[in-house]
């Protein structure tokens, strides 16, 4: 029997699960197709990282593992609704439902130093940020828009309102210094084991997890300068007050895994320079450094 696999997600995706499947499983029942629902929420992503700590009741199938070898396949039919591409602020809300609900899950390690609290934290560093997409998106999944859903844009063209010309809306980019303008790339001669070091303010050096690569394999790194950031994010808010118009800001860096939330920082930081700079010390001792976004 052909079947449709409906992803359980979170949030605002999980009212549209309710509102929108039945009336999927409605009209795909006259067809003899059944839609079947696997769960990718967040939490369930959290709890199959402990089975071990989880009653029988509580624990729960790795529905990605399976949904991810699935995608891979000619007979995959994958609804994938939107998910959390959970930063460390959600992770840690995530868990202390699960904690409160009775799921014996141990806390994050923000600073893991014994063995236990690494691997503690790799489980759920593994469930962090953009997850989910890398997973669905390989095999035979395919993003772009079907050719009848072109030609009926083209019949049928949206009718845009009209655009004035002396409309103050921009965009402004980094010139330099950020992750396209640093971005480098090289193609691996040989099969190898790379080294990344973490070279810190102080001058000390920390060995991170070696990469293992292949021949032939792409292997692509950038980074940010922060001083740049702030530069340019302060004469951009600047800018903005004296030209009269809306400030707003678009992040797509990874997916809000580690770099999305530190940047936001940044600009919460330059958009309230003032309140910072005269109250930073006490914000700080509060926690507010936004790191977290």
């Amino acid at each position: 029997m052909a079947k449709i696999t409906w992803t359980r997600t979170d949030e605002a995706p999980l009212l549209a699960t309710y509102s929108l499947k039945p009336i999927v499983e409605a009209f795909a029942s006259t067809a003899g197709i059944d839609v079947e629902t696997r769960d990718i929420s967040l939490a369930a992503r959290i709890a199959v990282q402990f089975p071990e700590r989880l009653t029988e009741e509580q624990k729960v199938e790795d529905a990605l593992a399976e949904l991810g070898k699935m995608a891979k396949t000619p007979e995959a039919n994958i609804i994938k609704l939107p998910n959390i591409s959970a930063s460390l602020v959600q992770l840690k809300k995530a868990i202390a439902e699960l904690q409160a609900a009775g799921y014996d899950l141990p806390d994050y390690p923000d600073n893991p130093s014994t063995e236990e609290e690494k691997d503690i934290a790799a489980r759920y560093d593994s469930v962090k940020g953009s997850a989910v997409n890398p997973v669905l998106r390989e095999g035979n999944s395919d993003r772009r828009a079907p050719e009848a859903v072109k030609n009926f844009v083209k019949k049928h063209p949206h009718r845009m309102g009209e655009w004035s010309k002396d409309s103050k809306t921009n965009v402004a980019t980094m010139a330099d210094n950020d992750f396209r303008h640093n971005e480098k790339s090289v193609i691996l001669d040989n099969e190898d084991t790379l080294s990344i070091v973490l070279k810190t303010a102080d001058g000390e050096q920390a060995l991170l997890p070696e990469l293992p690569v292949l021949k032939g394999e792409v292997i692509d790194g950038t980074f940010m300068s922060a001083k740049a950031l702030d530069e340019f994010l302060i004469a951009q808010v600047k800018r903005a007050k004296e030209e009269g118009v809306l400030f707003s800001t678009h992040l797509k860096a990874t997916m809000m895994k580690v770099s999305d939330p530190i940047l936001f920082g940044h600009v919460v930081r330059a958009f309230f320079s003032d309140v910072y700079d005269k109250y930073g010390e006490e914000l700080l001792a509060a926690g507010l450094n936004g790191e977290n976004g």
